[in-house]
């Protein structure tokens, strides 16, 4: 229950750097450590939305009250999806093809979360 309550914290303060950085800064100005760093923030405010519903999923449909470890990884390899998505549309080469390859990686990632941890 304790890694709820961090995981929240760390995602609020996430999404408010995420929202500073993006009211301040223009991507020009910013510099390839502050692309890392807006990136970064994605990620962790992705990982936070996708642990809470995968959480209240767990409820309703299987009766759970605690999250498994196991749970955290599929959150985190889940999370990563609107990060590669966010990636190929800076290269400019969002279509169905791309979309299918990072579906099919998502879902070979948490086949391998799935069979490992």
């Amino acid at each position: 229950m304790k890694h709820n309550r961090i995981i929240y914290i760390i995602s609020i303060v996430g999404l408010a750097a995420l929202l500073l950085m993006l009211n301040i800064t223009s991507p020009t100005e910013i510099g390839p450590f502050g692309v890392l760093l807006f990136f970064t923030t994605v990620y962790i405010v992705t990982f936070g939305i996708t642990a809470i519903l995968l959480q209240s999923f767990s409820r309703i449909a299987f009766k759970k009250t605690s999250q498994r470890p196991k749970d955290y990884l599929y959150s985190a390899v889940l999370a990563f999806g609107p990060i590669m998505l966010l990636m190929a549309r800076s290269f400019g080469a969002i279509n169905l093809w791309t979309i299918s390859l990072i579906v099919f990686f998502i879902i070979l990632a948490e086949f391998l979360v799935m069979k490992r941890a």
